[in-house]
């Protein structure tokens, strides 16, 4: 993809004024791009019109990624028409639901789902036969360093949801490499993105048992609302840098499918305590793994 090139990014969850998709609309444009910005509230997007001065190069859609795939189809035609093509597709929606498995209610893990999962999936049918149709396209998906820190208590919903998305975006990408389009699978870390002050922590049906470990959990998460590490103006930057080849990510491989692109100090170090975590696992039971075969 050419550096000088102008490119029409449709980004998904744009409307929290400390989220990943308001930092990256700003950061889009501000390379002179066309951007067509999604969310669920339309004063909030008239907000983000505002913003930015009401630019020409940016265009706010209306858009529940939980709806019937038929009005997201629809939606995501009107937005290939605005300017004739999509270029980069970001799903960056989502949502987080806090608690621990057993005092949670179902329809929690299913609201979850629907939001950081089979929204997304949606999304992406809709939009790759455009992009099938041109032979390009770039498809970003945002994951999270969630799915190698699944054991932490109370996060087994949200993380259980992105390890789901990161198994699809990596057959995605196999899929699709041979038709001239690309899948970026970020994996951030954590970021002020207010997200852990609009997550609600659940305790439907709490237990005594639980007692000391929930109120644990959830002072932990309260205490890490606005001091995660992460900067999510310098994380959308980069990104912008990947998808466009320049900056930071001039002349560096596109990651292969399988792989995914770390943003933050503290992904990094989960995935490297992950990995440990499982060698140590396979060493120790390496002759119970290697038992098991029809000899």
């Amino acid at each position: 993809m050419s550096a000088s090139q102008q490119l029409v990014w449709f980004i998904t969850g744009t409307t929290s004024s400390q989220g990943f998709g308001t930092h990256l609309v700003s950061s889009a444009l501000a390379r002179g791009d066309l951007v067509i910005a999604t969310g669920r509230s339309q004063e909030k997007l008239d907000k983000l019109v505002e913003k930015h001065n009401a630019s020409e190069n940016l265009k706010v859609l209306q858009l529940d990624i939980t709806s019937d795939p038929v009005i997201l189809k629809a939606t995501i035609n009107y937005a290939i028409g605005l300017w004739g093509r999509i270029d980069v597709a970001v799903n960056n929606a989502g949502n987080g639901e806090l608690g621990l498995i057993e005092e949670t209610e179902t329809s929690a893990l299913h609201r979850q789902f629907e939001t950081n999962f089979f929204g997304p999936v949606e999304v992406i049918k809709a939009i790759l036969p455009h992009m099938r149709s041109r032979k390009r396209g770039t498809i970003v998906i945002v994951g999270s360093r969630s799915v190698w820190i699944g054991e932490t208590p109370a996060l087994g919903l949200y993380s259980s949801s992105k390890s789901a998305m990161h198994a699809v975006a990596e057959a995605l990408a196999r899929e699709v490499a041979d038709l001239g389009i690309r899948v970026l699978l970020l994996a951030p870390g954590a970021f002020r993105t207010n997200i852990y002050n609009i997550s609600p922590f659940h305790s439907e049906n709490s237990f005594s048992d639980y007692d000391q470990l929930r109120a644990a959990c959830s002072q932990r998460f309260k205490s890490i609302a606005g001091n995660e590490p992460g900067d999510p103006a310098k994380a959308m930057e980069a990104l912008v840098d990947v998808v466009r080849g320049e900056g930071a990510a001039e002349g560096k491989k596109w990651p292969e499918p399988g792989a995914c692109l770390l943003l933050g100090n503290d992904a990094e170090r989960d995935l490297l305590k992950k990995f440990d975590k499982l060698k140590l696992a396979l060493n120790e039971w390496e002759d119970v793994v290697r038992s098991t075969g029809i000899e």
